[in-house]
């Protein structure tokens, strides 16, 4: 996906162009009053003032007819400067650019740009002329408040972009169409996945059956994966004493993402925003040796932020999200061997699921906005060279990010690339030295001696739900075999006929775990199986008269026309070898 931020050439043509937009609002509201019309990643914007007037999905036709008029007239776009004096005098019945013009200092020249009819405040630069924005396309429009203060008036805002050709344009509108498609929020909605609801509250969201079967799975895949190296699972409480946040520096850090605190019994208590204090306080419960070390503790666990209703965004960004989140407690010297064991964990589940586009970033604190974090410079040089030298030693291609770090120790982030061409944190692995001082964890050293452990933050697939988002994302809904919520369904050609077959078939392939249901409604085949196809089921197999005669049965895999008649019993073994496998993604 373009990012028009990032180009310079398509940057300054969708700043033409929302001037472009501009001029031709003013010719079909000519009350409109106008505030800014930024460049963004999606192409460009402008908020408008257009009094009683709102703007309707019919009224942007109205106004890319206007644009196209403009476009062709070829005025020229001419810059222009006059004093601040001169600007607040010209522009002294807008409140939106007397707003702007006061802000800039005195003695300040201020650039305009004019074509033909219409003049606006700009630092440029522009095209040349009107002509060259003639491939453009208004995408959506929405409210949007005056300075992005809920206090002021609601100004309209209208989204669009533009390209040097015709041919750019209409591939970056295919791109678009194949992005809603992918839309997990769209997707959830037809798969049934989960759920919203402004009575329970906004970002809560709630899974339904078929959401939850996936999570679950997930789960398990993942938890059985840590058991194989090592890892301990606990479960600890989402609603802690303040206290504990108090220690760990949580609350003093974090309170403006948490819920509010609440009081009872003379206590306070918060729901938690994470849960590593929780772990600091499991691992000082017990006494432990050097010999103990490294000890592996893991939680799926349910936590809870305050984000920012405009920040919210499905499952992706919600306020209750489910972390796959562990903390390794071990030695200095065996910081390396953890860390590479957590990275080619990270490795092994991206091949699972196919993921090709990813990269490391080595997310460093901001040395100049010390403030921000915890600890020295010392321990901070100190973890942070730890990390790049591991990076280093797996031969891990990686960048560095200043600035990126968590406010009690730096991190590797995995930064894979979705099919929306967009960068997404998935796996995170953090190192530690704070928290144990704050929480004044030791271990007693072979002099016996009682010696700080280090902490390993990690987390292989971060929150389940932005997890969830994400495959639902990639593969348009169409999960493998062994992760689909509905594997198969059963269906009899003829609904009596051939139903008791059809019922042993799907109680046979039931009793091997699978997830399987029958489809004998009164509707034709052809209807059912395309339904089945639509509703990303992976397997139809369907059972007539030969199916029954032979023992067998037909089976058509999700997006071909293809079928195959197999015995039961090797469609079964079939069917089980897929799952067992865990076949591969098919990224559509």
């Amino acid at each position: 996906m373009v990012n028009f931020k990032e180009n310079e050439e398509l940057s300054i043509l969708n700043h033409s162009c929302a001037h472009l937009m501009a001029q031709a609002v003013k010719h079909l509201y000519p009350h409109a009053k106008f505030w800014v019309g930024p460049v963004v990643e999606e192409g460009f914007y402008y908020d408008i003032d257009l009094g009683d007037d709102v703007i309707r999905d019919e009224d942007i036709a109205k106004i890319e007819k206007e644009m196209k008029k403009c476009a062709k007239s070829n005025k020229r776009i001419v810059r222009h400067e006059i004093s601040r004096e001169e600007a607040l005098d010209q522009f002294k019945d807008d409140p939106y650019k007397v707003d702007l013009i006061s802000r800039m200092p005195e003695g300040t020249n201020i650039s305009m740009y004019t074509q033909g009819d219409f003049t606006d405040l700009c630092r440029g630069p522009h095209v040349e002329t009107t002509k060259l924005l003639k491939n453009f396309k208004l995408l959506k429009h929405s409210g949007a408040y005056w300075k992005g203060d809920k206090n002021n008036k609601v100004l309209q805002r209208i989204y669009g972009c533009c390209f040097p050709t015709k041919e750019e344009l209409e591939a970056h509108l295919a791109d678009l169409e194949d992005a809603k498609q992918r839309d997990h929020r769209k997707l959830g909605k037809e798969m049934d996945m989960f759920m919203f609801s402004e009575v329970v509250g906004a970002g809560l969201p709630m899974w339904k059956p078929n959401g939850f079967t996936v999570r679950r799975l997930l789960s398990d895949y993942i938890m059985d994966k840590e058991l194989e190296q090592g890892y301990q699972h606990v479960l600890t409480p989402s609603v802690v004493s303040t206290e504990l946040y108090k220690i760990s520096g949580h609350l003093a850090h974090y309170k403006d993402d948490m819920f509010p605190i609440m009081e009872r019994d003379g206590m306070e208590y918060c729901l938690r925003p994470m849960n590593c204090p929780e772990h600091m306080i499991m691992y000082k419960s017990t006494l432990h040796s050097y010999r103990d070390l490294p000890i592996r503790i893991a939680e799926i666990a349910h936590d809870f932020r305050f984000e920012a209703g405009g920040a919210l965004t499905g499952i992706e960004r919600s306020r209750s999200f489910t972390q796959n989140d562990s903390h390794i407690f071990c030695r200095p010297d065996q910081i390396a061997d953890e860390i590479k064991d957590v990275t080619k964990l990270i490795l092994d589940v991206y091949k699972d699921f196919n993921f090709q586009q990813y990269s490391f970033r080595l997310s460093l604190r901001d040395p100049e906005n010390a403030e921000k974090y915890f600890g020295n410079d010392a321990l901070w040089e100190k973890s942070e060279a730890e990390l790049r030298e591991v990076l280093k030693e797996m031969g891990v291609p990686f960048y560095e990010a200043i600035g990126e770090a968590a406010f009690y120790g730096p991190k590797i982030d995995v930064q894979v690339r979705s099919a929306l061409g967009h960068d997404v944190t998935l796996s995170t692995i953090q190192l530690d030295y704070q928290l144990p001082e704050r929480f004044e964890l030791e271990y007693v050293s072979s002099d016996n001696q009682k010696l700080r452990p280090v902490v390993i933050h990690r987390a292989i697939l971060g929150s389940l739900d932005r997890f969830v988002a994400f495959l639902m994302e990639e593969t348009k809904g169409s999960l493998p075999l062994w992760l689909a919520p509905k594997q198969l369904v059963v269906i009899p050609v003829h609904q009596e006929k051939h139903y008791d077959y059809a019922k042993r078939v799907m109680m046979e392939l039931r009793r091997m775990g699978m997830r399987v249901e029958i489809d004998a409604r009164n509707e034709k085949l052809g209807y059912r199986v395309r339904e089945a196809q639509i509703n990303k089921i992976p397997y139809q197999i369907v059972v007539g008269d030969g199916e029954v005669e032979n023992e067998s049965v037909t089976i058509r895999k999700r997006g071909t026309r293809k079928t195959e008649q197999l015995p039961l019993e090797q469609a079964k073994e079939r069917f089980a070898q897929e799952i067992d496998s865990k076949a591969l993604f098919t990224m559509e």
